[in-house]
């Protein structure tokens, strides 16, 4: 398992090993990595890497060749993308028609581009008209310098240091798809996602021709800013940690040179070198100060429609491990929460779409704000009893009409909370055909040489580290596990991810889906009216074409993403028409006929208006929130609920 993943890992698309590599690779080591991992002498993963990267500098060679030399769209043939199913070219001849037939897909794309764009401006006065053999070379030396960033980004990042990272993780990861190994800056940058700060300068990059550089400031004056040394466009040359040797970042992807300029510590220094726009070359030295990534915190805005709507988007169940008095997710949905109460809405919408989870405390003290006393979820190890994790605070935060968005990328902590809100009949869910179904609970051990980790024989040691390890698997409180299957909403409304396999369902390695005995708990007395309100919204879903338009455009996506694409142009152009409608068909369907009407709330106008760079954020966050279909469609069970609920209070009374 270990060989096949870590193979896998390293050349996915199954392009740079032999057939004959891999088969003698195998029986060299496929029976030996367990005994290597208990102790005995390490040779798989040297013998492997060295073969990969030999392989990988001869494919390099291929695609220059490939390049050099002008292709025939005429020809009648296609290409594979999908190799999974494959296996590894035989020799050197079908390693080379697999990268040729690659590459040529690339020129033809770009090579359609600019004949598109020929035929757009054939009328200008001051444009250019070009041959098509002209247009061919420059297809050609487009890819070309994209290929070559690639190989330069690969062979800075895949060191042997990187390489047995992926090696360990194929280890780890064969006992399920969320027991990790983090070396340590990717454990920084864990522990920097969770907490929603880090310590850096203050500025964002982007790669512009394969030079990292300054795309803009971050937050009010942080040291970039600051220093007035930095200017946007600056070049980044190096990056140096301290008085350390700096390093030469030729080569880097962003997220590399990130890892760099970031640090662990408030107040360390790094230095850029940095190439100005007029050719000079300074270094500057800049001391680090703490970033808070405001984009994860939770955040809520009003929206106005047949009733007023509260709406909180959380990205993610944050909790600052280091500090006790920083970030929590659940005390800052409850500010949201007391500011939006203030503004007199009648419903609320918690939006968990894309919120891959986090806290498992802080979901629990979470899902508490909308209900009394009770249990939130039951986590089970291996041979022991169910642990049941209670909210026992008697307080209900928030008792109006409720509905949680969820979709494919709504995983952990968020299908917990959904999953409690739907058990306890609490509000409604909203969303795709289900969510991820990580239905598992990890621990982070750290590897470091610490005198308080067990794990750590030499105290002396360089730090290794941390592992994030599976240890129990969390169940709802009706007993089901949500491992694999997820949380199916109460209403559900397809997407344009809803056909790509990427769920936990689709990962070989994942955990089985099973059930436990129900925890004791009582439903949420006024929710009576949810059944009706959910046959109502189907009937008006129904009515409409919008939601069976945008599912039968996603099922043909889905029918056509494995297939074969033509590399003769012709077919070429009538294929990318299609895929291109088809998207476009989908753009037009999300698009509302009228914006909804979203308004930030009074209590945060200071707080917005205090920053320019904040200002612009918001003014793109509230345009999306006003043109999204889904939100839309959620406002409208909301507006169900609320009128469902003014009648049964009438009755009763």
């Amino acid at each position: 398992m270990v060989f096949k993943k870590f193979t896998q890992d390293l050349d996915d698309e199954k392009s740079i090993f032999l057939k004959s590599d891999i088969d003698s690779l195998s029986q060299k080591f496929d029976s030996k990595i367990d005994d290597e991992i208990h102790g005995s002498e390490l040779q798989s993963f040297f013998s492997i890497n060295d073969l990969y990267i030999k392989r990988r500098d001869e494919s390099f060679v291929f695609i220059n060749e490939l390049l050099s030399k002008p292709f025939d769209f005429s020809k009648d043939e296609s290409v594979q993308f999908e190799r999974e199913k494959l296996d590894f070219p035989k020799n050197d001849a079908e390693r080379k028609e697999l990268w040729r037939k690659s590459i040529k897909y690339s020129v033809l794309s770009r090579f359609v581009d600019l004949q598109d764009e020929r035929e757009k401006n054939k009328d200008k006065k001051d444009y250019v008209q070009k041959a098509d053999s002209t247009l061919e070379r420059e297809a050609r030396d487009y890819v070309k310098k994209r290929m070559d960033r690639m190989a330069a980004a690969k062979k800075t990042h895949e060191t042997t240091d990187e390489n047995f990272s992926t090696f360990v993780n194929a280890i780890t990861l064969s006992m399920d798809p969320h027991t990790d190994y983090f070396p340590p800056v990717d454990k920084r940058s864990f522990d920097e996602t969770m907490s929603g700060k880090f310590y850096g300068i203050g500025a964002q990059l982007k790669d512009e021709d394969g030079k990292i550089k300054i795309a803009s400031f971050v937050g009010s004056m942080m040291p970039a800013e600051r220093s007035g040394n930095i200017a946007v466009d600056d070049e980044i040359l190096k990056i140096g940690e301290g008085k350390n040797e700096p390093v030469d970042i030729s080569g880097f992807a962003v997220t590399d040179a990130v890892k760099l300029i970031r640090g662990a510590e408030k107040g360390s220094e790094v230095r850029l070198t940095i190439r100005k726009a007029d050719g000079t070359i300074k270094v500057v030295s800049l001391l680090r100060d703490e970033i808070k990534l405001e984009d994860t915190f939770a955040k809520s805005a009003v929206i106005n429609s047949d009733h007023k709507i509260g709406y909180i988007y959380l990205p993610d169940f944050y909790l600052d491990f280091q500090n006790p008095n920083g970030a929590k997710s659940s005390n800052d949905v409850a500010k949201e929460i007391e500011k939006l109460k203030a503004e007199n809405i009648e419903g609320l919408i918690i939006d968990l779409r894309g919120n891959g989870g986090g806290s498992l405390p802080e979901v629990v003290k979470m899902a508490g704000l909308f209900i009394e006393d009770g249990p939130i979820c039951q986590v089970k190890g291996r041979d022991e009893k169910a642990t049941v994790l209670r909210d026992r605070d008697k307080n209900v935060l928030y008792t109006g009409p409720l509905t949680v968005m969820v979709d494919e990328m709504s995983a952990s902590a968020s299908e917990i909370f959904a999953a409690a809100i739907q058990d306890y009949k609490r509000g409604l869910i909203v969303g795709s055909t289900s969510t991820y179904g990580k239905g598992t609970v990890q621990r982070t051990i750290p590897l470091s040489p610490d005198a308080d980790n067990p794990l750590s024989a030499n105290k002396n040691a360089e730090d290794l580290g941390a592992l994030k390890l599976t240890l129990q698997k969390f169940y709802r409180i009706n007993g089901g596990a949500t491992q694999l299957k997820g949380v199916t909403p109460d209403i559900i409304l397809p997407d344009r991810l809803d056909y790509l396999k990427f769920r936990e369902k689709d990962n070989t390695a994942a955990l089985p889906w099973d059930e436990i005995p129900k925890a004791d708990y009582q439903t949420w007395s006024s929710s009576s009216t949810n059944d009706a309100v959910v046959t109502e919204t189907y009937d008006q879903i129904n009515k409409g074409s919008v939601f069976s338009k945008i599912k039968s455009n996603i099922d043909w996506l889905g029918a056509n993403s494995e297939k074969e694409y033509s590399l003769n142009i012709t077919k070429y152009r009538e294929e990318q028409k299609q895929l291109k409608d088809t998207y476009k068909k989908l753009d037009e369907l999300s698009k509302l006929p009228k914006d909804l009407s979203v308004k930030n709330i009074a209590a945060d106008t200071v707080t917005i208006n205090a920053a320019k760079d904040r200002m612009e954020k918001n003014k793109q966050w509230i345009k999306r929130l006003s043109g999204d279909i889904y939100i839309d469609e959620t406002v409208k069970v909301l507006n169900n609920m609320i009128v469902s609920q003014k009648a049964l209070a009438k009755a009763n009374n």
